[in-house]
């Protein structure tokens, strides 16, 4: 005998039948029996209409107000809004023509939906994230003091946090004050912020060639002359740099100490001593982007352990291995420094979110994140061999060997150019990472960046397949 289905419970119910009234004014204007501008039924006759109660369609027709389909006059009514022209799918879509630029992997990442598959993209999938962590973060907040979901934080941010990244920086060797730390909205403020501080228009600047790309976009904004230093299996190239950095008196060099992006390489300490010298020489302020720490297995020299803080600028966010929802990192820097970039930071964002540092904190501290880490590493370790060996079949090959962290930096067979195979991608909704998006000197045509937790499911290797037994037939 079938089991009549318990009654939902009564907010449950409730729901359903605002969106039943929701769903029918919606359907009205649909057909056109209720036209832009036209007054709808009062809230006393949709409920006699519908058999439901007054505050029920008080409820629904306030969520339509609020979705942009109704408006609301204040002694006349709810009338319905004008309308708008209906939005293509193809406006939608990626644009398939996009030149490839250092936007150009971003844009296609964020702008599609979970249809599309992203190996190019710099990020884990959802299911791999503390979700669970961060829920219960999110209750305990809830029920903490107000001003923790309401205000502004300090200039500097939280000071239990700070406390906490300064202990958690001590274990690279980085040993700031918290009054040495400032938090930010992400690591990409913290890298605008001390643009803003340390450079001028004109100003030259160095990246790694390759490097992540927003590297590069960040730099164009404010205007800086940006030179490509080649970046090799245990760093960058010093007789490239030291000679260019004789001939061009630059002012910054960004980079990552472990886990470079994209290639997964790590500085080496010879090179790394050997950097700080000539940086100390030609007064280059070092920007040491950390947001990969997390994510390694041996712990790479970090230039601002070495430095002490003096030329080096440490900066992280949690957006990788926390989530990229909760928008907090940090910058870690002289005491010079931290005064103006308080001034900077009040002046481009007025105040820090006090609720996603609180969260940041409370994760951080619950035992589970540790936990959670070794969990990925050893996650990332086994996608990385899967990955690479999938990869190995299709002639794919990496350039680097495969280490920790999430990135797999590839030489396509057949001289296959990147940017072609990625456009072709996108029409199978698959976003790839061409090299070039990452090189400024545009020497990386036949490399391509595999993010391994994305990148072995079987459509794309079809694709993959697909196109390098095409060209290998040319």
């Amino acid at each position: 005998m079938a089991q009549i289905p318990a009654s939902p419970p009564k907010t449950d119910r409730a729901d359903s039948l605002v969106n039943q009234v929701m769903a029918h004014i919606r359907q009205r204007i649909g057909n056109r029996s209720l036209v832009a501008g036209a007054r709808i039924p009062s809230i006393r006759q949709s409920a006699e209409t519908m058999g439901v109660s007054k505050s029920t369609v008080v409820d629904a027709y306030d969520r339509l107000v609020a979705e942009g389909t109704l408006i609301s006059r204040r002694g006349s009514g709810f009338f319905v809004a004008g309308q708008t022209a209906p939005l293509s799918i193809a406006q939608l879509a990626p644009k398939l023509d996009r030149a490839i630029d250092p936007f150009w992997v971003s844009r296609q990442s964020l702008n599609s939906d979970d249809a599309v598959l992203k190996p190019g993209c710099g990020w884990l999938p959802p299911d791999w994230m503390p979700n669970d962590a961060i829920r219960r973060a999110l209750r305990h907040l809830a029920r903490g003091p107000d001003a923790t979901i309401t205000d502004y934080a300090t200039p500097l941010g939280l000071l239990p946090l700070r406390d906490h990244l300064a202990r958690r920086m001590a274990e690279h060797g980085i040993t700031p004050a918290p009054g040495q730390i400032m938090l930010t909205e992400s690591g990409t403020q913290a890298i605008d912020l001390l643009c803003r501080l340390l450079i001028e228009p004109g100003d030259t600047v160095f990246v790694d060639d390759p490097c992540y790309f927003n590297f590069h976009a960040l730099f164009h904004a404010h205007r800086a002359h940006i030179i490509a230093i080649p970046f090799l299996a245990d760093g960058p190239d010093m007789a490239a740099f030291e000679h260019a950095a004789e001939q061009n008196r630059p002012r910054l060099y960004v980079t990552n100490s472990g886990l470079h992006n994209p290639t997964g390489a790590s500085l080496s300490p010879v090179k790394a001593h050997r950097l700080l010298k000539i940086c100390e020489k030609h007064n280059i302020t070092i920007i040491e982007d950390d947001i990969f720490a997390d994510f390694e297995t041996s712990p790479a020299p970090r230039l601002a352990a070495f430095d002490g803080l003096e030329n080096v600028v440490h900066i992280g966010s949690f957006s990788k291995t926390l989530s990229a929802s909760i928008r907090c990192g940090y910058i870690a820097t002289n005491p010079d420094w931290i005064d103006k970039l308080l001034d900077l930071k009040i002046a481009t964002s007025f105040g820090g979110g006090n609720l996603s540092s609180a969260l940041v904190l409370s994760v951080l501290r619950d035992g589970s994140y540790r936990k959670h880490m070794e969990h990925v590493r050893q996650r990332l370790a086994r996608a990385m061999t899967d990955c690479a060996s999938q990869l190995d079949v299709l002639g794919i090959t990496p350039v680097t060997p495969p280490g920790a962290g999430m990135f797999l930096w590839a030489r396509l067979p057949h001289d296959m150019d990147a940017a072609n195979l990625a456009h072709a991608a996108l029409k199978q909704n698959i976003i790839l990472a061409p090299g070039n998006v990452f090189s400024l000197s545009k020497s990386a045509g036949s490399l391509m960046r595999f993010n391994v937790t994305q990148s072995l499911h079987p459509r794309i290797l079809a694709f993959l397949n697909h196109e390098i037994t095409r060209a290998a037939g040319c």
